[in-house]
């Protein structure tokens, strides 16, 4: 690779040589013609000065009037049409050429001063021609005076002085590319030092010091300092761009929102961790459009209104995916990045995942719903059976005493429903406050709720059977505990038929506790498995109203699973009865907050 030293240092030498060879061709040819110009300018005023002597007073002109002796001169005396009437180094009388169409003679024979420079084809040498009209005592041309003259070539003339001219063209040659040598050089010493000064800003851009010499030139020198300047400024700035830069980044890595920034075109160019985990990108590697990242038309036509009005757009859209459907609250806004600017840069989204406030909402919605459907019809019994009370004579006692069961009845159901969602309200209320688990014996829990629906199975006349290893403890909390296998066991109860058995079963595997409840009651179709645990959701509302059953009992034991980092299985065929699994680590977290 060319350095500036060798290119630069190679142009001027050319130009220098260039200039010194263009010099010298032009002095050589300008001498050239000078030389021959002064020739035929001497030539011409002898010719002048020798014309009258072939001039006699009252006689016209003729050959043979005048000898001219021995001199370097040849003269010719030339009649109009051309024939040669004399001539100094010739015979006249021999054969010689017409002269009429020399070019110097038609100038004399139109009556100018003619000029030539030509081999003579009768001598065989360079001569130089000038010729004069001759006039007769009429005044009229009668013919052409011409004078000529060897001359040697301007080249033969200098060949003598042509080792001393090269000499010196070469000695001036050198003397160029000596200052050319030490011109270059002394340019390109300045520009490495600059070079030097630039390569630390890239290297080290910090505490940059300008070293300058007396032999520095003033430009060179100022233009350093000035770079240097441009250098420690242009550190502050990267410095504090770059901290910014990682603000932004630490900033848009820990966003809960996905935010995505594009172009004009909407190709994506920033897509903080959020938005790629949304849309599964992963790393993007090269240019993809905002559809193609997101599958998105919602979202591509909302970006295009944004760069068409130039204002902040926000809408909700849902996203259906692997996880199931996600929805977002999307605020789209131009990206300028002055503030006087018209045209916006681009488009930056920030997505919020309002998913979990959607399925609140739904809740809130759905528990709002089934408990005023399922408090409507027991408040509608009481009331209309209280009011058929007050219609009711006291002597009759039976219709009486029949009112006041299905009132105590209704109530009851009431009764049960509010404790259950009570206790759904203390599961999931974080701020009600919590005792800390205790290690436990399982089988004291099963036997506390055992002796709770013990009377209710001994009117079905149901047998209770548990299995399981004596002594066997957990780290649990025991109210909950006891709270759900009493409603697995009352559900077990309550849809079996008469004298069918009842049982519970505890063990452990290495990685959990089980507890299982199962019965041989009327199971469960398959179709409705996936939603037993749901609140108030029931595979029959009839037989459950009737059994008194609120609908929250299996959500309940969920809930409690929930609490121990557990989880609750069911298995079951319908006419074949149902198995119900709390499956429980052995190793819980002692005093986490499982809520």
């Amino acid at each position: 690779m060319k350095t500036l030293f060798t290119a630069n240092l190679r142009v001027l030498l050319i130009s220098a040589v260039s200039i010194v060879l263009v010099f010298t061709g032009v002095v050589l040819l300008c001498m050239n013609s000078l030389y021959y110009e002064t020739n035929i300018r001497n030539l011409r005023d002898t010719a002048r000065i020798l014309l009258p002597l072939f001039m006699k007073p009252g006689q016209d002109p003729g050959p043979g009037m005048v000898s001219l002796g021995d001199t370097p001169y040849r003269y010719t005396l030339i009649r109009q049409d051309g024939m040669v009437m004399a001539d100094s180094h010739l015979d006249a009388s021999g054969d010689i050429e017409n002269h009429q169409e020399r070019p110097e003679v038609k100038a004399a024979l139109a009556g100018r001063e003619g000029s030539a420079r030509r081999y003579s084809r009768s001598l065989d040498v360079p001569f130089l021609y000038v010729t004069l009209p001759v006039y007769d005592s009429a005044g009229n041309i009668w013919g052409v005076f011409r004078l000529s003259q060897h001359v040697p070539n301007f080249w033969q003339r200098i060949a003598s002085i042509t080792r001393p001219f090269l000499f010196l063209a070469a000695l001036v040659t050198l003397v160029a590319g000596g200052m050319v040598y030490l011109f270059s050089r002394s340019l390109s010493r300045s520009v490495n030092r600059l070079l030097g000064v630039a390569q630390a800003v890239t290297d080290n851009p910090h505490g940059l010091a300008v070293r300058s010499s007396a032999q520095d030139i003033k430009e060179w020198s100022l233009l350093e300092r000035a770079l240097c300047g441009m250098a420690a400024e242009l550190s502050s700035r990267i410095s504090q761009a770059q901290a910014e830069g990682r603000r932004l980044e630490t900033i848009l890595n820990g966003m809960n929102e996905a935010v995505l920034a594009m172009d004009t075109k909407l190709m994506l160019h920033l897509v903080n961790p959020k938005a790629r985990g949304v849309f599964a990108l992963g790393e993007i590697t090269g240019p993809i459009s905002l559809l193609a990242a997101t599958h998105s038309t919602e979202l591509e036509a909302t970006a295009q209104q944004v760069l068409i009005r130039k204002t902040a757009e926000e809408l909700h859209i849902t996203l259906h995916g692997a996880a199931g459907a996600q929805h977002f609250r999307v605020f789209a806004a131009p990206l300028i990045a002055d503030q006087d600017q018209i045209r916006p840069e681009g488009v930056v989204m920030v997505m919020s995942d309002i998913t979990r406030l959607v399925k609140l909402e739904q809740v809130r919605t759905d528990f709002v719903a089934n408990v005023s459907h399922e408090l409507r019809t027991p408040i509608q019994l009481v009331k209309g059976f209280s009011e058929n009370l007050l219609d009711t004579p006291l002597d009759d006692p039976v219709e009486i005493r029949h009112g006041l069961g299905i009132m105590a009845k209704n109530a009851q159901g009431m009764e049960n429903l509010i404790n259950d969602l009570l206790t759904l309200v203390r599961l999931e209320d974080e701020r009600i406050p919590r005792p800390g688990m205790e290690e436990l014996d399982i089988g004291s829990l099963l036997e506390e709720a055992f002796e709770a629906v013990s009377l209710q199975a001994k009117k079905k006349e149901i047998r209770l059977s548990a299995y399981g290893p004596l002594g066997l403890t957990a780290q649990v909390y025991g109210s909950f505990i006891i709270q759900a296998m009493i409603n697995l066991l009352d559900n077990a109860v309550k849809y079996s038929p008469p004298g069918a058995p009842v049982w519970a079963r505890v063990f452990t595997t290495d990685a959990a506790l089980f507890i299982q409840v199962g019965d041989r009651g009327m199971g469960i179709p398959g179709e409705h498995l996936e939603r037993v645990f749901e609140r108030f959701y029931r595979v029959n509302r009839a037989r459950s109203r009737e059994a008194g059953g609120t609908g929250l009992g299996l959500s309940i034991v969920r809930h409690i699973a929930l609490m121990h980092q557990g989880r609750v299985e069911v298995e079951s065929h319908a006419g074949e009865g149902s198995v119900f699994s709390i499956i429980l680590p052995r190793e819980p977290l002692e005093n986490q907050d499982t809520r």
